[in-house]
């Protein structure tokens, strides 16, 4: 009987730190993702402002429903001794309530009004001369409809996600070579190094930019798809969040982005592309511009506008 009852309070002292340990790595994860998401958050006081604008209409609970809202993504190269160029400009529109998203790839060479410089330049110019605010003013004109929110995003330190999760695989809708690298038509499995080439790759490819926005909005999904995988997230959890606090900055409030966050498969599965290529290229002083087609601009302003006020 002795040996017994010395024996049982080990055992018990083992059982109760084996149920214990899932709840330190929570609390040690939950700390973690605190600091993420405050490395991520824009401290400028203006966007803090323009956030906290938007609270109203975003609810903790799940059965009701957030306001329409507009997102424009700015996938920047951002290299040593180089204040970065917005190489992908993305606008995204939300529509919870119809559980819709509509998306729209601007192109980089598009010749549009710099807004607050007074000048008419290619619209990834935006971002270069006056940063994020420059950006979002340029694209409100362009597309004369507000921006509420944006996500900067620092291409060649996300992509870095790609090897936390050793590879992604993505279907290529077109061979191409680049240097020593060749990427097949088909399936093809990609390092986060190799992510990087193919998304930046733009003269080797026929198509041009729309092209290069294809392959981007590929790597995105496939990114996004393994996000989703519980055992990817939980098993990397430290990595991704480190990897992702230091290349994101966004105005969302960290209440606004769990309340997306509890949404967001209730509207990811429905989402519109829309593209401008109707326009044409020409060279002005000698450079070249991506000249919108008025008309198709016109469609793409009205459809994105209906979608916000829509109910």
């Amino acid at each position: 009987m002795k040996k017994k009852s010395s024996k049982r309070p080990i055992f018990l002292m083992i059982a109760t730190v084996i149920l214990c340990m899932p709840l330190i790595w929570l609390a040690n994860n939950y700390f973690v993702l605190e600091r993420a998401f405050d490395n991520m958050i824009d401290g400028d006081e203006t966007n803090i402002a323009l956030a906290a604008s938007k609270q109203e209409g975003f609810s903790s609970d799940k059965r009701q429903t957030i306001r329409p809202f507009s997102v424009l993504l700015l996938g920047v190269d951002e290299r040593e001794h180089d204040v970065g160029r917005s190489d992908t400009m993305i606008v995204l529109t939300v529509n919870p309530a119809l559980g819709t998203m509509k998306m729209l790839s601007i192109p980089r060479d598009t010749r549009a009004e710099i807004v607050g410089l007074g000048t008419v330049e290619k619209i990834n110019h935006a971002y270069a001369h006056g940063g994020v605010d420059m950006a979002r003013a340029t694209v409100e004109n362009f597309l004369q409809m507000p921006i509420d929110f944006y996500v900067k995003v620092n291409m060649e330190g996300f992509l870095h996600v790609i090897d936390t999760f050793d590879g992604v695989t993505i279907h290529n809708d077109l061979a191409l070579t680049y240097k020593e690298y060749d990427f097949a038509e088909g399936a093809i499995a990609l390092t986060g190094e190799e992510a990087l080439i193919y998304s930046r790759i733009r003269y080797e490819d026929p198509r041009g930019d729309f092209g290069r926005q294809t392959r981007q909005r590929l790597l995105l999904q496939a990114i996004l798809a393994e996000a989703q995988q519980p055992a990817n997230v939980l098993l990397k959890l430290d990595d991704l969040i480190g990897t992702l606090g230091e290349s994101i900055r966004m105005n969302f409030t960290k209440e606004q982005l769990m309340t997306l966050l509890m949404h967001y498969p209730s509207f990811e599965k429905d989402i519109e592309q829309l593209q401008l290529q109707k326009g044409t290229g020409q060279t002005i002083d000698g450079l070249w511009y991506y000249i919108v087609d008025e008309n198709e601009l016109y469609d793409v302003q009205q459809t994105l506008q209906q979608h916000l006020d829509a109910t």
